[in-house]
């Protein structure tokens, strides 16, 4: 029987040459990831009877969703994770100066081909542009997990999404993603495996193959996976936190669906208030007023992003009545910015750079809305409330689109801005 990748995976995972979708199956995890929305479960840890965890070598917590803390409620969450962190003896803890959990799970090398990662985070998705099999998962799983080391998991139908044609100017994955979950919608592919494959896919780098894995979470997957290749291979020099054994989906593979796509004549686009399947040709939008622009996140804060915000921004300045807010992905990416040079052009156009972390985007601290203020983010979510008030409006968009729209003060189609720099990628 021919298998897709997930069926293949979950299949390794239980020693067994295959798996038919909604068996149910007990798995255990290569790796788990917490962070400090969802790591204090101490006491629900220890209600399930359990001492110690059952391997202090696999779980990984970063501390990335209020960072530094707002208020002693926030400090307090944090010392109880040092605290159970120590206790337990767990090696791979990561403070508040590292950066968002996503990115530091992928640089710190944690995210390999063909390996099972179970996150108490929805955007766990993410590691699939490594060619794993990433899911979140609520908090009383990974309690159970912690104490167990096993989870019960349904094997996924699975969908392949084939993205064909070259990128027009102007256009990036986050573009083709909003695109795509605009299509199929936010239930599109409810608890399904989708394979993100095709031409486009493959001329993708790292970074923006995990711009796709992080928001098949918004159009309800399981998990999103890119196929590992020789990109993943150089990416992982260095870094690999052991070794590993990529997986692919066999070529004659039964889908629930085949969907496929050319970007070739796509526009650049946008979310638009209050769900992420709400996606508009940026021009339909055009001319909206900003109060606030927000350029980061684990969805669009790593290096190319920033970069593609300098090439707009250079020499210009964010509009008077906007705020440029821009938030590193990691702290090693603040550090190549600043190399580069890209911090400089950021603070020069009136942007202010944020320490890496979750900040905003869930509207915890650091640049919450007020009520009747609009906001344009290169986030991944846009739902009511999302930025710290219900009765804000949040738009999604491109780095592009966001730089673009911060120096007009009003969402703004970026090919407006020397669209031929910005097909130029660094992956």
């Amino acid at each position: 029987m021919s298998q897709t990748f997930a069926q293949k995976a979950l299949a390794k995972k239980v020693g067994r040459k295959e798996v038919t979708p909604g068996e149910i199956l007990t798995l255990s995890p290569d790796r788990v990831l917490s962070h400090d929305n969802s790591a204090d479960i101490s006491e629900k840890f220890s209600s399930l009877g359990a001492e110690k965890v059952w391997d202090r070598e696999k779980i990984v917590i970063v501390l990335d969703h209020c960072v530094p803390a707002a208020d002693s409620r926030y400090a307090t969450n944090h010392t109880i994770i040092r605290d159970f962190v120590k206790s337990q003896g767990i090696t791979n803890f990561y403070d508040i100066n590292w950066g968002i959990c996503h990115q530091v799970f992928s640089e710190e090398g944690f995210a390999l081909p063909g390996s099972l990662i179970l996150g108490a985070d929805s955007h766990t998705t993410t590691y699939g542009a490594f060619g794993a099999f990433s899911a979140g998962i609520g908090r009383s799983e990974m309690a159970g997990i912690w104490a167990t080391g096993q989870i019960w998991l349904r094997v996924p139908e699975s969908i392949r999404i084939n993205i064909e044609g070259s990128f027009p100017p102007g256009v990036y994955s986050k573009d083709v993603i909003l695109y795509i979950i605009g299509d199929l919608r936010a239930d599109g592919a409810l608890y399904q495996s989708v394979e993100f494959a095709g031409e486009a896919v493959r001329k993708m780098g790292i970074s923006e193959r995990m711009v796709l894995c992080n928001m098949a979470a918004e159009m309800g997957a399981k998990n999103g996976v890119v196929e590992s290749d020789d990109k993943t291979e150089n990416w992982l020099k260095g870094k690999a936190k052991g070794g590993y054994e990529p997986i692919y989906a066999d070529p004659d593979a039964r889908y629930a669906r085949v969907l496929s796509y050319n970007i070739s004549d796509l526009n650049p686009q946008v979310a638009c208030p209050h769900t992420v399947d709400n996606v508009r040709s940026v021009e339909e939008v055009e001319g909206k007023s900003l109060n606030q622009v927000l350029i980061g996140t684990c969805t669009n804060g790593r290096i190319d992003d920033l970069q593609i915000a300098t090439r707009i921004l250079r020499g210009k300045r964010v509009a008077d009545e906007t705020r440029l807010l821009v938030f590193p992905a990691s702290w090693k990416i603040y550090k190549e910015a600043l190399k580069r040079g890209v911090i400089e052009v950021l603070v020069e156009s009136g942007a202010l750079i944020m320490n890496p972390g979750c900040g905003p985007c869930l509207g915890a601290h650091e640049g919450a809305l007020a009520p009747g203020e609009v906001c344009l983010s290169t986030a991944n979510r846009n739902f009511r409330g999302r930025m710290g008030c219900k009765e804000a409006e949040v738009y999604l968009a491109s780095p592009a689109t966001a730089a673009a729209s911060a120096v007009e003060g009003r969402i703004t189609d970026p090919r407006r801005f020397r669209p031929q720099n910005l097909t130029e990628k660094s992956n």
